[in-house]
């Protein structure tokens, strides 16, 4: 059985150092003008880039416009390239050498993310791991611009999955790999098994009271990528 692993990124392949969120503050501020403070508290785990927008609208008391979240998209890539420097950045414990061994073992390996195609490229490649997902046409992936819903997402994945394999892909084929709540319960609403990875800011009994089926601590050690490819049963 052909096996397809989606893997969440912030948190889960990488960490960061939270150069995401400034970079959305200075692209919020550049087209908004000052936040004072209203988007300090929003939590950002597992959003997708154009909820996270729209809920900063929101708290700023403007009204959203798709238009409006393009151009703050738009800039809030061009400013991740340069927060993305920060010495806070890293490639989260067991990921350099799992994504070579699922390569190795022919695993369809894509990517469930919230963030936009751009934001996340530029996530991966500063770790120099975005070579590990496609991104053309055939790209197994659900990025954040297919939808501001998490569970769109997954289900642009699933869909992108189909078209790659030339058929439709059940289920029990496909295993996603998040480290927040949302992650969990956005594949459990597509039918998707889901493995958790306490990696972020969830520990592993709040991943498994949210419904995972299995958590882990992070995804280190050469026995992850067999439970990867067993199905994390």
């Amino acid at each position: 059985m052909m096996r397809v692993l989606l893997f969440d990124i912030d948190g889960t392949l990488v960490h960061a150092g939270g150069a995401g969120r400034r970079a959305l503050e200075r692209a919020l501020r550049a087209h908004l003008g000052e936040l004072n403070g209203a988007v300090t508290e929003l939590r950002l785990d597992g959003m997708t880039d154009r909820l996270i927008v729209r809920e900063a609208m929101v708290a700023l008391g403007r009204e959203f416009e798709e238009a409006a979240c393009d151009r703050i998209l738009a800039s809030y890539v061009e400013y991740l390239r340069v927060e993305i420097a920060s010495p806070g950045y890293r490639v989260l414990p067991g990921i350099g050498e799992l994504l070579p061994a699922l390569r190795r073992r022919g695993a369809l390996v894509g990517l469930c993310t919230g963030n936009v195609v751009d934001g996340a490229r530029v996530k991966l490649g500063r770790g120099g791991i975005d070579s590990f997902f496609e991104w053309g046409a055939g790209a197994v992936a659900g990025f954040g611009g297919d939808g501001e819903a998490r569970e769109r997402i997954v289900e642009a994945a699933l869909a992108r999955a189909g078209r790659r394999l030339g058929r439709a892909v059940r289920p029990a084929e496909v295993l996603v790999v998040g480290d927040t709540p949302r992650d969990v319960e956005a594949a459990r609403r597509a039918g998707v098994p889901v493995l958790g990875v306490a990696t972020g800011r969830y520990g592993v009994e709040e991943l498994l009271a949210c419904g995972a089926d299995r958590v882990l601590p992070d995804l280190g050690g050469p026995e992850v990528a067999d439970l990867l490819l067993a199905g994390a049963a």
